[in-house]
This record gives structure tokens, sequence and C-alpha cells, in this order.
């Protein structure tokens, strides 16, 4: 791996100043070279399966902003869907799922997992052959609890409502779904280091409507069996865990996973970012919508996250994906600013 890969050597504790930078949701819709390869593709999921198609909407983002790190373009959900349960995605309405039962649990078939998932694994590789050498390239996962949400609701939800009661009411039924979770994403972590990734990130999208016991056991146990798994064949390649709105739990969360990044969503306070990243580095949190919105309240937001995390191991990212209504001038000046390292 190339020592020049900025994103890297803050994931192994240094603190380099003006910050490493990306996004979440960096190849999107609200890049219109993005809107024009996805009319192309036909459905999303053929975005995703089609390596020329993943490669170049991976790659758009790369190209016009420059960005330090890459990030692997697919979905969270590919992996029931590679496990044998259907899968589809509607404009407005996001994924939709056949809610899976207790029964079924049982029935999710690891036979041809990595088989259903090599055009994602050819896509790494070919992103890493194509993007420049200081680059990094990140792999990424759904954490089991957030993707167990979607696999029971059928849909997303605002609070999760049909998870947790499932979880309360069928409690066995429910850690052996996350444990299929966890180790088949291990294993689909595994097999994108191998293809090319330099780091993997798990996403925790719906950590933050939980309660203290139920984030320890549906949030914290799977990603550190996830970890634990990842470390034991590629122990030297950094996880970054982001738990969205884990609010107090970060510090928890970091020491009991094992993660050493840790992302970090808009809600979370400076001084407590701050106080995180003593024990190793941290990622965000520009609030997506001060991104929207331009002009004062984007220059103030990242000004003010520079100057608090400048001393430090630390990743410019937004606190949660860029929205597709974001106009790509803003991009443009937060960049500009961040590249400047103008806290002030």
């Amino acid at each position: 791996m190339s020592g020049n890969r900025k994103m890297m050597r803050v994931l192994k504790g240094e603190a380099v100043f003006p910050p490493p930078l990306w996004m979440m949701r960096q190849a999107g819709r609200y890049l219109p070279e993005y809107r024009e390869t996805r009319k192309q593709a036909g459905s999303f999921l053929d975005l995703c399966y089609n390596p020329d198609r993943a490669v170049e909407v991976t790659l758009q983002p790369i190209e016009r902003f420059g960005f330090d790190a890459s990030i692997l373009f697919s979905d969270i959900l590919v992996v029931p869907h590679a496990l044998g349960r259907d899968l589809r995605f509607e404009e407005g309405r996001g994924p939709l799922m056949t809610p899976i039962t207790a029964g079924e649990i049982g029935a999710l078939d690891a036979e041809t997992f990595h088989v259903n998932l090599e055009p994602v694994y050819e896509t790494v590789r070919r992103l890493r052959r194509q993007l420049p050498d200081e680059t990094t390239l990140i792999g990424f996962c759904g954490a089991p609890w957030t993707v167990a949400t979607y696999m029971i609701a059928g849909h997303g939800t605002p609070d999760q409502a049909p998870a947790r009661l499932f979880a309360y009411r069928e409690p066995e039924a429910f850690r052996k779904l996350l444990n299929v979770l966890a180790d088949q994403s291990a294993a689909y972590l595994i097999r994108q280091i191998e293809a090319g990734a330099d780091t993997v990130q798990i996403f925790d999208s719906w950590s933050g409507v939980l309660d203290e016991a139920s984030f320890e056991a549906f949030c914290v146990k799977p990603v550190a069996r996830i970890v634990r798994k990842v470390h034991e064949v590629h122990p030297e390649v950094p996880v970054i865990g982001f738990p969205k709105g884990a609010g107090a739990n970060y510090t928890s969360y970091r020491r009991k996973t094992g993660v050493a990044g840790l992302g970090l969503d808009w809600s979370v306070p400076l001084s407590q970012a701050a106080a995180l990243q003593r024990e190793g580095a941290v990622q965000g949190n520009l609030d997506p919508l001060r991104l929207v919105a331009g002009g004062k309240a984007l220059s103030d937001g990242v000004a003010a996250i520079l100057e608090a995390l400048k001393d430090g191991p630390f990743i410019f990212n937004l606190g949660h994906g860029i929205v597709p209504e974001t106009p790509v001038a803003h991009v443009e000046a937060m960049v500009r600013q961040v590249r400047e390292g103008a806290s002030r």
C-alpha cells in the first residue's frame, strides 16, 4: 500500500492538516454525470452489479473534486440479497423486501454468497487499478442491526419499531439473524480487502433508536464480531465504524468494537468529538444541510470543525450522506475551504 494515502496515515493515529476529505454518498444524485449514468444503467441494482457502471460512478467524484478517498459504489442490502432475500428499489420509496419471519432465518443461503457478490469484488479490483495511487479505497458493509431492520420491516421506517419488537418478542431468532449477518458481512469485507480495499467502513445508520441494553446487544456485539473476524485475516487493515445517533455511547462503542476510526454524525458536539479524538481517529461531522444551504452556514460549519479537530487524527466528512439537492458549487466551496485549512 502506498505511504502517500493521507487517510490511511490518519487511521493509524497520525494528525494530518489540512485533513483528508471525502463524503458519504459522494457518488450520487447531486452530480449530473451520476444522473446520466444512472439513467443508462436501468435499475439501481443493475448499477450496483455492473462493474463497468459501478466503477464509472465511483470515479466521478474523484475526477471532479479530487477527494482523498473513494468509496465503493454499492448498497448495504446486497448482503441479504446475496443470501437469497428478494430486493428491489422503487423511486420515492427506496429499498423494498419481503419481510423475513423467525422461521425463515435458518433458510438464509450462504452457499452462493460470494458468487452472487463477485461483480462487487470485480468493481473493487478495477477501482484499485484505476484510482490515483494516493487515493484511499474504502470498502463497506451495513452493520447487522441496520441491515436487519430492513429485512424485518421490508422497508425503511422512522423508528425501526418492527425490528425492535421482533428483537424483544423473538430474542433467539433475532440473535441468530444478527450472527448470520455479522459472519457473512465479515466474509464480504475480507473479500473486498483482498480485491484491493485499503480500509472498510461499517454503516450503522439506525443505532440511535435503541436503548442502552439494546445498543450493546444489537450494535456493539455484532460489530465487534465483524471487526474480530476481519482482523483474524487482515490484522493491519483499519476498520471505521459509523454508529449514527450513538450519542453518549460513542466512547464505549469504539473501545468495545475495536474500530480504528469513528464516524460521527452532525449532532455530536465538537467538544465530545475532540475528546473521542484522544483515543483515535474521528471522521465527520458537517451537517449535510449546511452543505445544501451554502454561504455563511457552510463556511462557519467547516471552520468550527477544522478548529476543534485540527490537532489530532481527523478525516473531514459529512455527518451523514450528501443529499440529492446539494449544489455542486457548494461542494466545491467546501473542498476549497478544507484544502486551505481555513478554520478562521
